[in-house]
């Protein structure tokens, strides 16, 4: 197991902020940061995701103010990359058209997923995902995702 050095603190005043370490390099990079933690969030969320598409290994560190002062935040991230079953036309449909909204219903979950935090996923979890996208109609999948952002708002 590589060993990598503790995130540094970011400077100036605490606001959120997201680091990714550079394994070629050996050091951390800021990636977002902001004075609100949902455009962070997101933003990891989707660096993540592009990281792990290309076959790369994530490590992050999110920072943000905590009693006016910066703290360290836990990220849930896990070191596996996820991959999605390519699901079949259903009956009725052509190929084409019914990967395209299993497609599309799965990514207004994901959207939902994201609002409401969750922002990085086993593959347990997408599995889970997926067999909702696969299932549920398009109004079921947007009130499912709308449940999922309000939640996230709430926090």
């Amino acid at each position: 197991m590589e060993s990598r050095p503790e995130s540094p603190r970011p400077q100036g005043a605490p606001r959120w902020v997201a680091m990714f370490y550079r394994p070629a390099a050996g050091s951390w990079r800021t990636a977002a940061q902001s004075p609100h933690r949902s455009p962070v969030l997101y933003a990891l969320s989707e660096m993540t995701r592009a990281v792990r598409a290309r076959g790369d290994e994530v490590t992050v560190a999110l920072w943000g103010p905590k009693d006016g002062t910066w703290h360290r935040f836990d990220t849930p991230l896990k070191q596996t990359a996820v991959s999605l079953p390519n699901p079949g036309p259903s009956p009725g449909e052509p190929a084409g058209l019914a990967e395209r909204m299993t497609g599309r219903r799965h990514q207004v979950l994901m959207a939902g997923l994201t609002k409401a935090g969750l922002y990085d996923l086993s593959p347990e979890d997408d599995t889970a995902v997926q067999a909702l996208a696969e299932r549920l109609d398009e109004a079921s999948v947007r009130r499912v995702a709308h449940w999922l952002a309000s939640a996230g708002g709430a926090r």
